[in-house]
């Protein structure tokens, strides 16, 4: 089989990796990949439908797995399908679950799934009227794609103002109820009719320790979950995931592909933040050590509408810890072009190291964005995994770089 990933992160390294782990002969290319991926790395620009497609079939390329959201939204998935490659990942419409927090919600409740009341506003008169309805703390939300940036969180109103001003000249804004309780992510694989859940883990998003800070695109994750309550994959599936599936279903627009489901355990019940509609990241990293099924089977099968064919995903009980390296300055505005060294000593620490904003410049590794590594430590129990993650990380030198030192602290 010979597969095509697009994107160029620390999630797109954890799939290659996983799928080199299962089959070491299998032919993987990554467009465009990053430094930590070189050798199976290809110029290629995930948005360009026509650049993809002509790959694919030039390459024979048996499936095509979609890493990050905007080549969904640009609709990649949709032509990939019209000329019979295989592609994991939904079309354009069904991907809007994602592309469009407005969106999301008229589906949530044509589905009667649990989520936070909301209001959609097309000026600040309007977003200022919804705050003081909803109340604090305050939650404005991008209505489109923001690269994990659109949301804030807070309980100062004026900054809540002035995300909304940020992201009102480009579409609509969502403010809504602010939902108390550990968040959780739950990833649901499916052909648009069969579905299986992945292992639950748990994101990290606030850039420092004890959730301080702007929000990130995540500073780590781990799983699994032992806290969880019995039964809660169930519970989301039958209440959340499926009902969805089976809307967009009956909307005509079914969903292949990844279903993210972002959730909160309030006191009332579990209930949707948001979804995504691809593998998260950086809870992908620590998903896959834990698969001991064939992830390809997985994702081809999802891909050719023959999920139902083939056995529900497993996991080991081994627990895995992620803990991204930032560049200085990150989130707001990082500092790129820096050398990346100690790489090897990390590895022999014994945790794998998946490269996100790296690229190869004059035989040095250099930092090309804000989050630049994932580390990824596993072991018999949390603490375990946690504890070789961060000696790992603890031997990289990148002049300015940060992370969070309580990722996963006291969830053994």
């Amino acid at each position: 089989m010979r597969i095509l990933i697009l994107g160029s992160g620390a999630r797109e390294h954890a799939l290659l990796d996983r799928l080199l782990f299962e089959q070491p002969s299998l032919e993987v290319f990554v467009g465009p990949g990053n430094a930590g991926m070189a050798d199976h790395s290809v110029e290629l620009d995930p948005l360009d439908a026509a650049a993809v497609c002509e790959f694919a079939s030039a390459r024979g390329i048996d499936l095509v797995v979609v890493g990050p959201e905007a080549p969904l939204a640009a609709g990649v998935t949709d032509a990939l399908r019209a000329q019979g490659t295989p592609v994991f990942g939904p079309s354009r419409a069904a991907a809007r679950l994602e592309s469009s927090k407005n969106f999301a919600k008229e589906v949530m409740i044509a589905a009667g799934v649990p989520t936070g009341a909301s209001v959609e506003t097309s000026t600040i008169e309007e977003v200022e009227a919804a705050l003081n309805a909803i109340g604090s703390p305050f939650v404005v939300k991008a209505d489109g794609l923001a690269a994990g940036k659109g949301v804030i969180v807070t309980e100062d109103r004026q900054a809540a103002l002035d995300h909304a001003r940020e992201y009102l000249g480009s579409g609509s804004v969502l403010v809504e109820e602010f939902l108390a309780g550990p968040e959780v992510s739950l990833f649901v694989v499916t052909d648009g009719t069969e579905a299986y859940p992945l292992v639950p883990a748990q994101d990290f998003k606030r850039v420092g320790d004890g959730d301080t800070g702007p929000n990130t695109g995540g500073m780590g994750s781990y799983s699994p979950l032992n806290w969880l309550p019995a039964g809660f994959e169930d519970e989301v599936m039958d209440r959340i995931a499926l009902p969805v599936i089976r809307e967009l279903a009956a909307r005509g627009t079914p969903f292949c592909g990844l279903l993210y489901c972002g959730l909160v355990l309030t006191s009332g019940g579990t209930k949707v933040i948001e979804f995504n509609v691809r593998f998260g990241d950086p809870e992908t990293q620590v998903i896959l050590p834990r698969l001991t099924s064939p992830l390809s089977e997985l994702l081809f099968a999802s891909a050719t509408g023959t999920l139902a064919s083939i056995a529900a995903p497993e996991f080991s009980p081994e627990a895995a810890v992620c803990v991204v390296l930032a560049s200085e300055g990150y989130p707001a505005s990082p500092k790129t072009g820096r050398p990346i060294r100690g790489l090897d000593a990390a590895a022999a620490a014994g945790a794998k190291v998946l490269h996100a904003a790296t690229r190869l410049s004059g035989g040095e590794i250099l930092a090309t964005g804000g989050r630049v590594l994932s580390v990824v430590g596993t072991g018999p129990t949390i603490e375990d995994a946690r504890g070789r993650a961060y000696d790992a990380i603890g031997k990289i030198e990148l002049e300015g770089s940060h992370y969070r030192t309580d990722i996963a602290r006291g969830r053994s």
